[in-house]
Formats: structure tokens, sequence, C-alpha cells
């Protein structure tokens, strides 16, 4: 059965919030850890997963995606809070160093190829 998943992500210091959704939960948190995510995301370094919930239904994630965007800030951290009373990441240990490492050497190739394709 394939899951939908909403979740929470913040900066280091827990000043911004980003509100998303996927079917593929750790990819796309691994996306934002290695600024492959949105551009939002990116420039506020949002990386930390602080909660998130599954939906059997796309229909119901977006939904519930929407609902919590709309949501006053308050009731965002209430909402982590219940479940992540110290805001720790819960990704924190989901990848290795490997994994990372190897994201580098991409964003590296990445670079070389578009540079010689514009030539």
């Amino acid at each position: 059965m394939k899951f939908y998943y909403v979740y929470i992500l913040s900066n280091k210091t827990r000043s911004v919030l980003y509100i998303g959704m996927t079917n593929d939960l750790e990819r796309k948190i691994f996306e934002h850890k290695t600024r492959h995510g949105s551009t939002f995301c990116t420039k506020y370094k949002v990386t930390d997963l602080l909660y998130y919930e599954g939906y059997p239904s796309v229909v119901d994630a977006i939904s519930r995606e929407k609902q919590l965007k709309n949501w006053h800030r308050d009731w965002k951290w209430n909402l982590i809070k219940s479940n992540n009373k110290h805001l720790n990441d819960l990704s924190k240990n989901w990848f290795t160093r490997e994994e990372y490492e190897n994201i580098k050497e991409y964003k590296h190739m990445s670079k070389l190829d578009e540079y010689y394709t514009e030539s």
C-alpha cells in the first residue's frame, strides 16, 4: 500500500517552518538536506524534520497540507511539540555519511556538465 506524507521542516534555529507533501518521505528529506529540495528550503537552510503524518490517500494528504499551511504559526508549533517536545530532527540518523558525500560528488559533476553543455 502506498502512503503519502505531510511533513514540517525547520532550520537549525527553529525560526522558519516549511510544510510539504510527498509520496516518498525519506527521498524528499534527503533532497532537502542536500539542498535539492525547494528553493525556499535552500534559501533559508530548512533541513530538519520536526513532524510528519502518513495518509493512504493522496487527496487526504493534500487536504491536510493545505489545512496546516493555513494554520496560525502558534498552532503549528503546538502540533509539532505535541509529538516532538524537544524539537529534535526526526531524520537525524536516516542517512549515512557516505550518502551525503556521494551527493556532493553529484552536485560537482552536474555543475561541470552544465558548464560544458553551455559552451
